[in-house]
């Protein structure tokens, strides 16, 4: 049992001082992690973890990602309050909320029905009305909203995302974890404006794999 003292409060500061030692520095990125109650993105089950800075399961097989990880890959993307960016995979809708607060629009996508009916519960309760949610196939993207000022993708895509880098606008960012096996490499890919990449490797990560089609649910 955690100490009487060890409040949400508490625990919530000390993941971000943990936050910001590891490398997440931007104080946006920092304020809209403090912002977003992660407890509520976590299943009771697992509610006396949800501060810690480690990846959690949740429905469909699937996992809430590590805090730090959700923190690395935001600051990569870089974003300001005119941003419009797609998401590959709702899941809890964590993170989903943490880029709400820092872009202009978020359009996500998600390929299990049960795990986007409740992240969009969530995001109400929060008052998040900048979301935009599509139960589809994450690695077709959204054709019909782009391109996108930026794309974040929170399943292991096998190789480069030629797909998704298509929906980039010409200074555009993706961040994406890319490989086949266990352990992948977190990329960032920042358009260069004459169809090309600059690919940068940002840190090895584990990530459920980027599947085709949508999922069959019972």
């Amino acid at each position: 049992m955690p100490d009487e003292q060890d409040t949400a409060e508490t625990r919530l500061a000390r993941l971000v001082l943990g936050l910001r030692s590891q490398g997440v520095t931007d104080p946006k990125v920092l304020s809209a992690i403090e912002k977003t109650p992660r407890d509520l993105f976590v299943p009771e089950l697992f509610q006396e973890r949800s501060w810690e800075d480690s990846a959690l399961p949740i429905a469909c097989g699937q996992t809430i990602s590590q805090p730090f990880i959700v923190g690395l890959m935001t600051q990569a993307l870089n974003l300001d309050a005119r941003s419009r960016v797609l998401e590959i995979g709702t899941g809890s809708g964590y993170q989903t909320a943490v880029l709400s607060r820092l872009a202009r629009f978020v359009y996500t996508v998600e390929r299990y029905r049960t795990l986007m009916a409740e992240a969009e519960s969530r995001l109400k309760q929060l008052d998040l009305t900048n979301v935009f949610m599509r139960f589809g196939d994450g690695g077709d993207g959204w054709p019909e909203q782009a391109p996108f000022d930026r794309i974040l993708v929170t399943a292991a895509a096998p190789g480069e995302p030629k797909a998704l880098l298509s929906q980039l606008k010409p200074n555009g960012v993706l961040v994406a974890p890319v490989g086949k096996g266990p352990v992948q490499q977190l990329q960032r890919y920042a358009a260069d404006g004459k169809g090309g990449f600059k690919v940068e490797t940002l840190c090895e990560v584990r990530f459920v794999p980027l599947l085709d089609g949508v999922a069959r649910e019972l």
